[in-house]
């Protein structure tokens, strides 16, 4: 529950290249509130200055948060309102924020989302794959060793795929994409969003992974890869599949679980399964 004497904090997002992408409403919250916690005070100064906003500001990074939060949470029990921005897009969205949004939750403060630009969803909503589905990965790991681990556990998920990636690790992640989850996967490559050089690549992982060589543009500026899921396995392989995990699930588990668990583990429908169960677990009863 909300303290009604503790001030607000305000999660706003700010633009990630496009500053006509800044909104009036956070335009207004970062002018009226006490202090704003930056990622980088000197870039989000830039922004405050073109704005003409002359709130002060106080850094808050990867670093610094889990000491300076105490510090922050205080200030807004004593009745300050604070912002809380990124250096570009929402806060939090892989950049610092989560420690300070946990503790004031924890603290009974009220926490009021200012919303405006992500560069993972503005990605994903160009990218031409599907959209009803998707799984935000972050950054891939900086190691080869365990990026590949972590392609590989993702081989089977059926939702689109969305990862953020630094220019100079582009190539090697996008090969590593192409080898852990197979060539001619549909894929997009956003660079430099909202902003002048703003490009977007599509084609499989394979004709990608050309392109990234070829194209000295390709690495540059911050980029989205978005990754179509796993296609669904051919009508008859599925099946045969389906009932195979289903036969082992039956024989430990409840139908409604094991049918739950199914889903889960193969990608397919919650009602799909069901049905599969039910149909085995007559057979069973009838044999």
């Amino acid at each position: 529950m909300a303290n009604s004497a503790a001030g607000r904090l305000y999660v706003v997002a700010t633009p990630i290249g496009n500053l006509g992408d800044f909104s009036p409403r956070a335009g207004d919250t970062l002018r009226t509130c006490s202090l704003i916690a930056a990622e980088d005070t000197r870039h989000t100064g830039t922004l405050l200055r073109h704005f003409g906003i002359a709130t002060p500001t106080v850094s808050l990074h990867d670093h610094n948060e889990r000491q300076r939060s105490p510090e922050l949470i205080a200030r807004m029990q004593a009745g300050e309102s604070i912002a809380l921005v990124s250096d570009a897009g929402t806060p939090a969205i892989s950049d610092p924020g989560y420690e300070l949004v946990g503790a004031a939750a924890a603290a009974g403060i009220e926490i009021v989302a200012i919303p405006g630009p992500c560069a993972a969803l503005a990605a994903v909503s160009i990218a031409a794959l599907p959209t009803d589905r998707f799984c935000f990965e972050g950054f891939l790991p900086a190691r080869a060793a365990a990026r590949r681990a972590r392609l590989e556990s993702l081989g089977a998920e059926v939702r689109t795929l969305v990862f953020y990636e630094s220019p100079h690790r582009i190539v090697d992640a996008l090969e590593d994409c192409r080898d852990s989850l197979g060539p001619e996967r549909r894929a997009a490559v956003a660079r430099e969003l909202t902003k002048l050089h703003e490009s977007l690549y599509r084609g499989s992982l394979a004709e990608l992974c050309v392109r990234s060589r070829l194209d000295a543009d390709f690495a540059r500026g911050e980029i989205v890869i978005v990754i179509a899921g796993r296609p669904p396995a051919p009508p008859q392989q599925g099946c045969a599949e389906l009932d195979r995990v289903l036969g082992l699930l039956l024989a430990e588990l409840p139908l409604k679980q094991a049918a739950r668990l199914a889903a889960q583990l193969l990608g397919v429908r919650d009602n799909e399964a069901y049905k599969s169960a039910l149909r085995l677990k007559q057979e069973s009863g009838s044999s």
